[in-house]
């Protein structure tokens, strides 16, 4: 029998997904880069962590992802969804 050695991928924690996405809702302007991501950070993440972070965040429509960087679009405000649920399309 032949042993192979499996590289296991490093997933994100609850803490950091919310610690991502704290900092990304709380971003002064509307577009922040990666890097400056990784600077307002409180702790250092692993580049792959942060990737699939941001792939499930882009994923679940809370953020969009352009080539400028990163801006948080998530919105809770309950009458904005239902005006978007009954609206009508252009």
């Amino acid at each position: 029998m032949s042993t192979t050695l499996i590289q296991k991928e490093h997933s994100p924690t609850l803490n950091t997904v919310i610690m991502v996405e704290k900092i990304l809702q709380q971003a002064e302007g509307s577009i922040i880069t990666i890097a400056e991501l990784k600077r307002r950070l409180p702790k250092q993440v692993n580049h792959n962590v942060l990737k699939t972070i941001l792939i499930y965040l882009e994923k679940s429509n809370k953020i969009g992802v352009t080539m400028q960087g990163i801006t948080w679009i998530h919105n809770t405000n309950q009458n904005l969804r239902n005006a978007i649920k009954t609206g009508m399309e252009l």
